[in-house]
Parts: C-alpha cells; structure tokens; sequence
C-alpha cells in the first residue's frame, strides 16, 4: 500500500449569516479522513447564531471572529493569515466535502502544484444531488495552463469548494478587499497558474450547495448578475495583467476577454437586460455575437458543443432584443426555462458529452 506523505491541511471556512449551513460544513472538515488537518472558521461579522454555533465546537476549531463584515477577501485573508497547512482549502460555509477530499487531494500533489481542483455534486438545500459542476463532459485544464489563460482569460476551473493551494502560492498573491468583496476564489484561481501546475480530480470530492442565498445566483436578476461578472472578469485580468509584469508579460485585460464565451455570454445578457447600466459603453450585440461565435469554435470541446454555442451566439447577435433576452435568460439561469426547453437542453447536453 502506497504511503501517502504527511502534508499539513489547512480548511479555512468563511461564513457571513449561513448559520443554517454551518453546522454540516465544519462537521464535513472534522470528519476528513487525513489526520493533519486544522479547520479554522471564519465568521463576517454575521447577524444570525453562527457564532453560537462555532462556540459549540471549542477546541475543535480555530475560531477567528471578525468585528466588522469586510466580504469575501477579507474572510479569505482571514483565514489564511490564522493558517498554517502547506496545503490552504477555502470551503464556503454553505458547502461540505466529503470525508476522502484532503486525502485525494493529498494523494495528487507534487512539488510543481500551485492547485488542486476537483468536480463537485451539486446539491439542494436539503443535500439531494442535482448535477455535478462543472459538468462531466467540459474537460478541466492541467498543467501549465497559462498559454489558456492568457489567450483568452479563463482556463476550466470551478468554484471556491473544489479549489486547493500551495500556501506559498497564497502568500504570493494576497487578495485586494475592495476589489474582490464578492468572487476572492476567481482572484485566486486566475493568478494561481502562474506559480505552478494545475492538477485536476475528476471525481466529486464535495458538495456545491445551490440555494436563494447564493451570491452566484441572482435568479430573476440578469442584468445585475451579468454586469457584476463582466466587472469582476475585468478585475481578475487587470490583477492577472499587475501580477505578469512582474515577470516580463503583457496583458491587454480587455483582449483577453473578446476570446471567452464565458465572458462574452455575460456581456450580450448585460446589454440585452440593461443597455443604459452595461459597463462597456461601445458594445454592439452583434459585435459580442460574432466573437462569442468564434470563440466558441476555439474551445476544446466536442465539434457539436463547438458548433451549437456558435449557433446560439449568432442568433442572440441578430433576433429581436426582447427574444435575444428571453434566449440569454433560458441560457445562464435554468429556473427561467420552459420545461419543453429543460428537457430538450438535457438531451443536447448528453448527446454533447
């Protein structure tokens, strides 16, 4: 039996009113099935009973209470400046990993790793799995995936729970507060890869909880949601572009973005939603449908998936604002969808796999 060397974990929890949640989170940290684990929690300044329920666990954890509420960032900064694993997880307190993460994660590891991502299940409130993220047929990046990311600004990656990093990496790149009040793991997966490997677990080693309180999801609010992506996509690549001149490389935040669909997608749902509000003032929807075409055909993924997305983007380019919207809409919030269109947007997903 391989031994698996004895690596120190740090699982930092940032919790802002998920007292509901918290509970099961920290319990998923304590349970892992690794031994050398420190689970420190830290809590925004919520207004709900979390902070009774991290004083249930005395000693167990490393409580790091803050005095005022500072989002994202500062919780990250936190936690990690009260860490000491090699190895730092952020799990969101609305979130769980199984009891075999670190280990798998552990097992993963070498000296060129920067970090460690893996598929998660997404679950309900009441924890019954929906799906995975990201979807089992949308390969993840590897290695070096920097040629990706500076090409067009976004590598395969996911969310903060299925995200682990090399604590020299962290320190290397502490997180602007302002900047990033919301969207610290975007920060972190983006400027990551220029310290080392990206190494990729394709099994679930956690549980991605999709509630009404989740700031990723905005529900009937597409405008909001698609101007705040947008924004923070500009931000990740102006910190990317601040951190690779560093070493000699220039990057235009603004062309990076005209080869991500991802980025693009959000840019025609802004405009289409709220043409007076999008924050790029010389945006044309059939401009945005054109690149998003042509990104689309650079992705690696199957010629269907390739050719259909182009399709859709060309069509959201030219149709009527008001269809382009209800289009976007049944795109990039599922509960929006007809459930003619949820069946049949299952049966092209698995017929793209």
């Amino acid at each position: 039996m391989q031994t698996v060397p004895r690596i120190p974990v740090s699982i930092i929890i940032p919790n802002y009113n998920y007292a509901r949640f918290l509970k099961r989170s920290i319990d998923s940290a304590l349970e892992q099935d690794y031994a050398d684990v420190e689970v420190i929690v830290v809590d925004d300044a919520s207004q709900d009973n979390s902070t009774t329920i991290m004083e249930s666990y005395r000693d167990e954890i490393l409580a790091c209470p803050r005095a005022q509420n500072g989002g994202h960032a500062a919780a990250f900064n936190t936690g990690f400046a009260a860490s000491s694993g090699k190895i730092v997880l952020f799990l969101d307190a609305d979130d769980y990993l199984y009891p075999t993460a670190v280990s798998t994660i552990v097992e993963t590891w070498d000296e060129a790793t920067a970090q460690v991502q893996s598929r998660l299940h997404i679950v309900d409130e009441g924890q019954r799995i929906k799906d995975v993220f990201p979807p089992p047929e949308l390969a993840f990046d590897s290695g070096d995936v920097m040629p990706k990311l500076l090409h067009k600004g976004r590598y395969q990656t996911t969310v903060t729970s299925g995200l682990a990093f090399d604590r020299a990496t962290l320190e290397s790149m502490p997180i602007p507060e302002p900047e990033f009040r919301q969207g610290a793991d975007g920060y972190l997966a983006t400027l990551a890869p220029m310290y080392g490997h990206v190494q990729s677990i394709d099994e679930c080693l956690g549980a991605y909880r999709i509630h009404g309180a989740n700031h990723s999801v905005f529900g009937e609010k597409l405008a909001e949601r698609a101007r705040w992506r947008v924004t923070h996509d500009f931000r990740r690549m102006q910190a990317l572009s601040d951190q690779a001149s560093g070493i000699g490389l220039t990057i235009v935040p603004s062309d990076a973005v005209r080869h991500d669909p991802v980025h693009l997608e959000e840019r025609l749902a802004s405009l289409c939603a709220d043409r007076d509000r999008h924050p790029v003032a010389d945006d044309s929807r059939l401009a945005l449908g054109a690149a998003g075409a042509v990104a689309s055909l650079e992705m690696t993924a199957s010629l269907r998936r390739r050719v259909i997305l182009a399709a859709w983007f060309l069509s959201v380019g030219v149709l009527p604002r008001k269809m382009a919207t209800a289009v976007l809409s049944w795109k990039l919030d599922a509960s929006s969808r007809p459930a003619f269109l949820s069946r049949l947007s299952k049966r092209i997903r698995h017929a793209m796999g």
